[in-house]
């Protein structure tokens, strides 16, 4: 049935059902004709034609930097999960850490009429501010704090300083740093910052020396073998995530180092890994999954509309540190 013959069937205007089904103004008699022939036919509008109408969709936008994460796929399951709970389902976006392409994803969403956007930050662009300033759909961002915008973030300095601290207090002097770049807030800089104060604060020069790695294994294997280069007599290697963290393993095994009588090793993200390789990897757990859970909720309250008034929402998250045998 067309909406049209439910007008004819009303006796009403195809006008007045429109408005009628979208929450306009209309008449209590109006009303309710067009509710009794509802009732009476069991219709239902169709969904493309009242998305052009409303210019919105159930559809939230994810995107994501990459797939092969566990950090990813915990956060989809918390944002999937509690989206689903509100009726809204999840599109997956991945950029494959390309800024332009992160943003032309979002701009997609955004032309789609998705409902909002949850979007797992790494870099924060100029193109990616300028459209945190004039997105037309709610947007949230997990895993960065970004100023201005929803987030929801780690306490990734806390934990790196945690880690360093516990580092040292075994009496290591001579520590090294796997890094990821610093255009990355949290696990660049944030990070890096937190090990730097640690050091700072036990009276050690905080310059110690640092080399850079991407997400990889194979990035934290090259990393560590540069740093041997650079400073053989290092006696802990502190790494911006576990898999740069396994790659460093790998590095000092081959060079023959003994873990963890001569060099303590750790990493940051608790991924299922660091409790099968050899040594076990001291770890700090971020809780990915409630972090995909807040910015469903945050974005949630912001398709609703609920904190129209309300400052900005930024939600920072707790960590845990997994003590293993690698320090």
């Amino acid at each position: 049935m067309t909406m049209k013959e439910l007008a004819k069937l009303a006796g009403v205007s195809p006008a007045a059902v429109s408005r009628y089904l979208n929450g306009g103004p209309l008449s209590r008699e109006k009303r309710e004709v067009i509710r009794a022939a509802v009732e009476r036919t069991g219709y239902q509008p169709d969904p493309a034609a009242q998305m052009l109408r409303t210019r919105s969709t159930d559809i939230v936008g994810l995107v994501v930097p990459k797939l092969d994460s566990e950090s990813v796929s915990r956060l989809a399951a918390g944002a999937s999960e509690l989206l689903a709970q509100a009726g809204l389902a999840c599109q997956l976006g991945v950029s494959l850490n390309d800024p332009e392409k992160e943003l032309s994803l979002l701009q997609l969403f955004q032309s789609r009429s998705a409902a909002g956007v949850i979007l797992m930050g790494t870099v924060l662009t100029p193109g990616l501010e300028s459209f945190f300033q004039n997105a037309q759909i709610p947007v949230v961002v997990a895993g960065q704090k970004f100023r201005g915008v929803p987030c929801v973030y780690h306490d990734d300095y806390g934990a790196a300083l945690e880690l360093t601290r516990m580092v040292l207090a075994r009496g290591r002097r001579r520590p090294v740093y796997i890094s990821a770049t610093p255009q990355d807030a949290a696990a660049g800089l944030a990070r890096r910052q937190g090990v730097e104060a640690g050091l700072r604060e036990a009276g050690l020069d905080p310059e110690l020396p640092v080399e850079l790695s991407s997400f990889e294994i194979e990035g934290g294997r090259a990393a560590m073998e540069r740093l041997l280069e650079r400073a053989p007599e290092l006696d802990a290697v502190l790494c911006a995530t576990d898999r740069m963290a396994f790659g460093a393993i790998q590095a000092l095994k081959a060079a023959g180092r003994q873990l963890p009588r001569e060099v303590s090793v750790t990493g940051m993200g608790d991924s299922w890994g660091g409790e099968h390789i050899d040594p076990h990897l001291t770890t700090a757990r971020f809780y990915y999954k409630t972090c995909g859970e807040t910015a469903a909720r945050l974005l949630i309250d912001c398709i609703n509309e609920r904190n129209r008034s309300a400052p900005v929402q930024q939600v920072e998250l707790s960590y845990t540190i997994q003590a293993r045998e690698s320090v």
